[in-house]
This record gives C-alpha cells, sequence and structure tokens, in this order.
C-alpha cells in the first residue's frame, strides 16, 4: 500500500467511529478492511506527509473597457494564486479574492502565513485554518480572510489529488451537473438598451437557462427600464436575477423591488449594504422576490449572524473571500439546518465544486469571456455551459490547469 493513498484512507473521520466495525457506513467488508489496515500502516510506520513549501503569484490585466456595477468601476483584472507543494511531489493551486490592487499585501500576508503553513500535514485542513484565524497572529476578516481562503483552497486541492479524485467528490459528490447562470449586464460607456439586450440574448444562445444583471447605478426609472427589455429579451422562461452590490438605502430598494415584480425576477442581490442586516429583512418583507446576499460575509461567524435575522432567502458564500472551502462546507451545513440554499458567489472553478459537493447547493455563477476576456486563455479546460448545466471537471483536485506561459507575461508579483 502506497504512503499517500494510505494517509488518505485513515484520513477520513468515519474511520474513527465504532459503528464502521459494524459496516453501518462502509458496507463493504473489503473496503472496510483495507481502511482499517491503511489506519493502523499509517499510524505505526508512515510519518505525516509536509508542506515543504508555499508562494504566491500576482497576476493583473486590463480589460477590454472598464465596467461599472452599482458601486464601483473595474478597469483591472486578474489573479491571486497560492501554491503549496509538499514531499510527496504534489503540488495545490488556491485562488483567493481581491484582484484590483497591485497584489503586494496579499503577497506581504501570505509570506507571513508561510511561517505557519510550511511543515503541516496538508491534509490536516481543519487545523491550518484554526492556526491561520487566530486573532493575534495578524489579524482577521477583509485581505487577510482572502489569503487564508487561497491557501484553504490550494490545501483542497492537495487532498484531490493526493486522493485521485475531484474536490466535489471529496465535498460528498451530491452531484456531477449543476445549474449555472451566466453573470453580466454590467454599465459599460456608450451601452444602450439595445447592447444590454443583445448581451443576455448571447448568454442564453450560450445554452444558459438564467442570467443575472447588474441595477444601482443609474435612476431607479431607468432601471426599471433596463430590467423590463432584459425580460423581454430573454423571455418568460429564462430565470433573471438583479445585483445591486449594495447600492441601495433600504427604502430604495424597497421601491425598485416592488416595480421589478412584474418581471418576474428570481432573486434580488445585495439590495443593501452588507452589514444592514435590518435593511435586508425590511426588503425582504416588503416584497415577493426572493433575497439574496452573502459575497461579503466573512467566515461562518458572519452567516450565523446573518441567518439569525431570517432576512434572506439565498446565502452566496464566496470561496475566495470568507475563508476557503474548509469554511464554506461549514456555511452550508449552516444553512441546510434552516433550510435556505447556498449559491457561491464569484470563481466558477471552485464554485462548482462546492454546489455539486453539497445537498444544498442551488446554482454556481458564472462569468463569460466578455466580462473576463482572458479567461479562456489563462484557463486552460474552462467551464463549459451545457444546456443551463456545468459539470464540475473529473479531474483530481479542483481541476483547475493554469496556463503558465500565458500567465507569465501577466505577472506582477
Amino acid at each position: 500500500m502506497s504512503r499517500r493513498l494510505a494517509r488518505l484512507l485513515a484520513s477520513f473521520s468515519l474511520l474513527n467511529a465504532d459503528t464502521n466495525r459494524r459496516g453501518k457506513y462502509i458496507s463493504n467488508p473489503a473496503l472496510l478492511g483495507l481502511c482499517y489496515n491503511a489506519r493502523r500502516f499509517v499510524n505505526w510506520r508512515v510519518p505525516a506527509v509536509k508542506i515543504t513549501k508555499m508562494w504566491t503569484e500576482i497576476y493583473r490585466w486590463k480589460r477590454n473597457k472598464p465596467i461599472r456595477n452599482g458601486m464601483y468601476t473595474y478597469s483591472d483584472a486578474g489573479l491571486n494564486v497560492v501554491k503549496i507543494a509538499t514531499d510527496e511531489g504534489i503540488t495545490g493551486i488556491g485562488l483567493g479574492g481581491g484582484m484590483t490592487d497591485d497584489g503586494k499585501v496579499f503577497q506581504a500576508i501570505g509570506a507571513q502565513f508561510e511561517q505557519v503553513v510550511v511543515g503541516q500535514d496538508p491534509l490536516n485542513n481543519e487545523k491550518i485554518w484554526d492556526d491561520l484565524w487566530q486573532p493575534k497572529l495578524i489579524g482577521r476578516r477583509g485581505l487577510t480572510t482572502r489569503v487564508i481562503s487561497a491557501i484553504d483552497n490550494a490545501l483542497w486541492d492537495v487532498k484531490g489529488k493526493a486522493a485521485n479524485m475531484p474536490v466535489y467528490k471529496l465535498l460528498g459528490g451530491y452531484s456531477d451537473s449543476v445549474p449555472v447562470y451566466i453573470a453580466g449586464g454590467y454599465y459599460e460607456e456608450g451601452k444602450g438598451l439595445e447592447d444590454l439586450a443583445q448581451e443576455m440574448e448571447e448568454s442564453v444562445s450560450m445554452g444558459a437557462k438564467a442570467v443575472k444583471m447588474k441595477i444601482g447605478g443609474a435612476p431607479i426609472n431607468e432601471d426599471v427600464e433596463r430590467v423590463r427589455v432584459v425580460r423581454e429579451a430573454i423571455g418568460p422562461d429564462i430565470d433573471l436575477m438583479v445585483d445591486a452590490n449594495a447600492a441601495y438605502r433600504y427604502y430604495d430598494a424597497i421601491k425598485i423591488a416592488k416595480r421589478m415584480e412584474p418581471y418576474d425576477v428570481f432573486w434580488f442581490e445585495e439590495p443593501v449594504n452588507p452589514d444592514d442586516y435590518q435593511g435586508h429583512k425590511l426588503v425582504s418583507q416588503a416584497t415577493s422576490i426572493p433575497i439574496s446576499t452573502g459575497e461579503n460575509e466573512y467566515t461562518r461567524y458572519g452567516f450565523r449572524d446573518l441567518i439569525e435575522t431570517r432576512s434572506v432567502a439565498i446565502l452566496q458564500p464566496d470561496p475566495l473571500i470568507m475563508g476557503g472551502i474548509t469554511e464554506i462546507k461549514k456555511v452550508a451545513a449552516l444553512a441546510e439546518a434552516h433550510d435556505l440554499p447556498i449559491s457561491p458567489h464569484g470563481n466558477q472553478d471552485i464554485g462548482v465544486h462546492v454546489v455539486a459537493g453539497v445537498s444544498n447547493g442551488l446554482t454556481v455563477e458564472y462569468y463569460r469571456a466578455s466580462t473576463d476576456p482572458m479567461y479562456d486563455k489563462w484557463c486552460m479546460e474552462p467551464l463549459q455551459v451545457d444546456n443551463g448545466v456545468v459539470h464540475p471537471p473529473d479531474r483530481p483536485g479542483l481541476g483547475i490547469k493554469l496556463n503558465d506561459e500565458v500567465l507569465e507575461d501577466l505577472r506582477v508579483g
């Protein structure tokens, strides 16, 4: 038995349950015996796998033209990458949020965390996460948690590669096909209603059964007209989400929500400031449109407080921001206990594993090339929309394959 296989089999928590001796969770006697032999093999003969190196890589590039949501204008795009190498020859790749600056702070935090991570067993992601979360180490939330996210995502990539399994299978393997929506509908200079309608129609022609557009960056009357035009363009059978990016006060959010109701909006995302839980509740009570939020919440503690308000219908944790896959699976369990679905915000390459791996995954966000012009270039095997769904890659780990030749010219740190 190889050291890698033994370590992986022994790492599953179900091996520690007495009920396994009766085959309650592992019904195959041969597999059960293999697991226990692996456990003895590991405990008696095999030292832990070790992380030998951790480093960051920062990439930036210009968008074709600036895009704007309800609050901000984005001229640049990029990647914050953490890579983790082990003495087994496995290298994990993790992505973290915060791609609108030069990446120097991200790198500095990563360098501080390197001394915590190197030397540990990469399969012990829970312990590493807690070590990084210690409040006196370097502070918490904000960019710190985004770096933790990248580290944690890289650890899950290592775990999947060690197991020769995709991450969504390690998370539970609920489905190998998940619903997808294409995000877009940004404000752009010179972009009129006809252009907006054409963009949404193109997303549908790509195979999307759901699309998302921005609001909050124009007067209410104008945004209502934008919603009307998009609904007419995509027809009644395509789900339409709207995203305000926290642009409104609660009373204006209520006003536009009521006016959007005739257009069968699937959800109203981030209507108010992320910390205004009472505002979310007032909006949700005033409209029939489900309210979604969560992309700016950090860790399970923020989601616990949000859930307790009973103010939102869909939770949107971002695996590049809120602590990585280790933390997002806890949020998924917390949400499930309250009969709430999750729809991860942001990066589709990690979000697809989360939605496919848990029972309450609703849909995954997908950005097309017009939003990120480099996605089809830096990602060697990008996800493809197929009749309203995407399929998580069956490659080991996260299945993210970076095009190093393309990225080398875009590296800034």
